[in-house]
């Protein structure tokens, strides 16, 4: 039986994006909206626009994507083709304005950049998660966002047991005397060992990885599968967008803080090795940057470097120069040797990509120990997370047993 487009019993078969795989191996994907104020008739809605990082985000420098009203009922649609490895994150903005960008952002190829930034940032506080889709959380802007994975995407380990049992994190205050400022620090712990010879991982963005897609179930489980050693994390806060930028982007005072204050601060109630071979640290964009910036400036403390999406471009966005570290190892003033390194970026975040094949060319050169990851996406959380558990597996295999 043929169920009518737009019919409760039709909408109640829809469960998110649906696609199907054509001859080349791609996939055909449909996004789906269902209007609750009905068909054109009775709605005020004039687009909906899709917002998928990696494929529609500003980043593509491409015009904005809104679904296309199916005449006469309440279903929006709108399609596009991808690889059989993409994933990413996605959200839904209804509007009834006529006019939500600037004229250029359509008139112009490319589309004007700071227009069409300035009118998805206006666009953001209406954005909403797929109602079709069970699973969501909070993005980095702050707005609901919804996960897509094709049937080809990497495996993220650990991530489909979020039912693990965990003893919950401690949160502690660090004041700092070095930066003069205050923030969250999450300590987190796995496995039954106490022993002063765990190794450490540092979590940079720690409030993402605390609060918006918490990260403990899934170093939980691959604890308990004996896919990463018992060890002790640290989640530092960024305090705000401010902060951010100011400490994470190649900042020797925020690392000497971490040094001279934060550790033994967390060392002396949760012992963890000062060996830089068990200690890695780890972050996104901003993040990325700073995990290697503490690797090639204090080996003998950061031996192990997880860095995702790095910003390496810093600070020259846009412009086609190589960013600061790369400059800084180009000139043999520091050395990679002795690092382990995992580098890993989207091939959908140009920018971001070409500068972390920059950085990658610049590591080869020097016999570092560095593992290249590149992956079907964009800048995106989705993305990081199942890169995050697989990196620190890849740093700390010679801990784990063999399985």
């Amino acid at each position: 039986m043929v169920q009518e487009t737009g019919s409760d019993a039709w909408w109640a078969s829809k469960q998110g994006p649906e696609w199907e795989q054509d001859a080349t191996g791609q996939y055909r994907v449909t996004f789906w909206w269902r209007d609750p104020a009905g068909s054109e008739t009775t709605s005020a809605i004039r687009h909906v626009w899709l917002y998928i990082t990696g494929v529609t985000d500003h980043h593509q420098q491409s015009a904005p994507q809104s679904l296309t009203r199916i005449a006469g009922t309440d279903a929006w649609f709108w399609q596009t083709v991808l690889e059989a490895g993409w994933r990413g994150s996605y959200c839904l903005i209804p509007s009834t304005q006529p006019d939500d960008f600037s004229p250029q952002v359509f008139t112009q190829l490319p589309p004007d950049r700071t227009a069409l930034r300035e009118g998805w940032r206006k666009l953001f506080p209406q954005a909403i998660a797929d109602p079709l889709n069970p699973h969501g959380w909070r993005g980095g802007r702050g707005h609901p966002v919804s996960p897509l994975s094709l049937p080809g995407a990497p495996e993220q380990p650990g991530w489909d047991a979020p039912d693990t049992p965990y003893t919950p994190p401690m949160c502690i205050d660090w004041q700092s005397e070095h930066l003069g400022n205050r923030r969250r620090v999450w300590v987190f712990t796995t496995g039954d060992d106490s022993h002063a010879d765990r190794p450490l991982a540092v979590l940079l963005d720690g409030q993402f990885w605390a609060e918006s897609m918490p990260v403990w179930p899934a170093l939980a489980n691959l604890t308990h599968e004996g896919k990463l050693p018992p060890a002790v994390y640290l989640l530092i806060d960024v305090i705000d967008s401010a902060h951010r930028s100011q400490e994470l982007p190649c900042n020797a005072d925020f690392w000497q803080a971490v040094q001279q204050e934060l550790l033994p601060l967390v060392r002396a109630t949760t012992p963890f090795s000062d060996r830089a071979d068990r200690t890695v640290v780890a972050g996104q964009s901003f993040g990325g940057l700073a995990s290697l910036y503490a690797g090639l400036h204090w080996p003998e403390r950061f031996g192990c470097v997880l860095s995702q999406s790095g910003s390496y471009w810093w600070p020259h966005r846009g412009a086609h120069q190589d960013g600061v570290l790369i400059e800084t190892l180009k000139r043999d003033e520091l050395s990679a040797q002795g690092l382990r390194i995992v580098l890993e970026a989207g091939v959908r975040e140009p920018l971001i990509f070409r500068a972390n094949q920059a950085m990658l060319a610049q590591l080869q050169r020097s016999q570092t120990s560095v593992i290249w990851r590149q992956v079907d996406g964009g800048h995106d959380a989705l993305c990081w997370r199942g890169g995050l558990t697989s990196g620190l597996m890849t740093l700390w295999q010679p801990l784990t047993p063999a399985q």
